[in-house]
């Protein structure tokens, strides 16, 4: 049955109410036609519920605006939603990402995440690329869908609506790495869902890194704004030290924009349930207002949390992964790197779940209170622990 407006209704009761399912809810596809994103295609879903977002099928298949019942969710920063043709990867010493970051979802990857790097290239066979550059989180943000479907399926009473297309990042002498993406809501719903596979279209042995780079921004995030997780350890804070209290700033309780504030960044390593899933959430109990998130622990083993509080790009970032924060090198020399045969894939999925009102709130809090407990100070000391991921390096293919 479809919940909708305080009511179960079946496909017959919608059936006979409007002529057309898109009256409460659908997927639209649009291309914006102004500014930085003038060209980029995009989904419009609407369940129903009040929950409304935008799949940008342009710019990786990332969600681009987030809002629930008029009620932002996700980030915008002030570059907009850039399109690829302006994006230049190699801009400003590695540093152009930033210049087309924005999102409540900005996906990283597909052969390295993190700051800026450079690994060495053997594995390409070609001798005048020795090394491969990496510029700040990978190129896969950036990379334009090919759009295999999208619309509603019916499944008995239950109404899904759906989307998937597939993406290519590839290079001759280069990683061929295919990124299929498929993205879920129910009408009527609260919840949006990712499955996504990456595979190794390619014949050489490829190192891939992903990293979900989920933005919060206001409502949901303000002063008194609390993040939930099953923190079994604080693994590292990168302003650790002389300046980890200098800001004011702990990991847990978060402050209304700052002017002049320094990115924080920390990793924490989040416990899972009997099941492997591991659940967290951002919540503005003053609003009652909140996101959750769940991801599977083997998939997506790390947890990094990212504090920009800066007036004007005022965001928090909650990013399963799938390496430590360290990096290419340290996931190199730890036998952590993941590295893809031909035809060998990873499959990631996350469910991200709105949390309207206290009730759904403190259900949340219990859920994840019940899987491990959090420090209950801001400023936890951290361990320096990160703690061993099973070696995930391919034995080469049979020739």
């Amino acid at each position: 049955m479809v919940a909708l407006y305080g009511r179960e209704l079946s496909r017959l009761d919608l059936a006979r109410r409007a002529g057309s399912l898109a009256q409460f809810a659908g997927v639209r596809l649009v291309t914006l036609g102004d500014g930085v994103e003038r060209g980029i295609r995009a989904l419009q879903f609407r369940t129903g519920s009040g929950l409304a977002f935008t799949v940008l099928v342009d710019r990786a298949m990332d969600i681009g605006d987030c809002e629930h019942g008029g009620r932002a969710i996700g980030w915008q920063s002030a570059s907009g939603f850039r399109h690829p043709g302006l994006h230049e990867t190699e801009g400003e010493g590695g540093l152009g990402f930033l210049r087309s970051f924005s999102g409540l979802l900005v996906t990283c990857g597909l052969d390295h995440v993190g700051f800026n790097a450079e690994e060495p290239a053997a594995h390409y066979h070609y001798g005048p690329r020795s090394s491969v550059k990496h510029t700040i989180h990978g190129r896969i943000a950036t990379v334009p869908a090919r759009l295999t479907g999208y619309g509603e399926r019916w499944d008995g009473d239950r109404c899904i609506l759906w989307c998937e297309g597939i993406l290519q990042q590839a290079a001759v002498f280069g990683e061929d790495l295919h990124l299929i993406r498929r993205i879920e809501a129910d009408v009527g719903g609260d919840e949006i869902r990712i499955h996504d596979r990456v595979v190794n279209h390619g014949f050489y042995a490829t190192p891939h890194m992903v990293l979900y780079h989920l933005n919060v921004g206001y409502p949901v995030l303000d002063a008194g704004t609390r993040l939930l997780a099953p923190i079994a350890d604080v693994v590292m804070a990168a302003h650790a030290g002389e300046a980890y209290r200098r800001q004011g700033v702990g990991y847990r309780t978060l402050p209304a924009p700052r002017d002049g504030f320094t990115e924080q960044v920390w990793e924490h390593d989040l416990a899972a349930d009997a099941e492997g899933r591991v659940p967290y959430a951002v919540v503005n109990d003053a609003l009652g207002f909140g996101l959750a998130v769940e991801v599977t622990k083997a998939q997506l083993p790390c947890f990094t949390e990212w504090q920009h509080f800066q007036a004007g790009a005022y965001a928090l970032g909650i990013e399963p992964g799938s390496n430590h924060v360290p990096g290419h090198a340290f996931a190199r020399e730890r036998g952590e790197l993941i590295v893809l045969q031909h035809g060998e894939e990873r499959a990631y999925d996350l469910t991200l779940r709105v949390l309207d009102g206290a009730g759904a709130i403190a259900a949340a809090e219990a859920r994840i209170r019940a899987v491990g407990a959090q420090p209950d100070e801001d400023y936890p000391e951290p361990s320096g622990r990160f703690a061993p991921l099973r070696s995930r390096s391919s034995p080469p293919a049979p020739r």
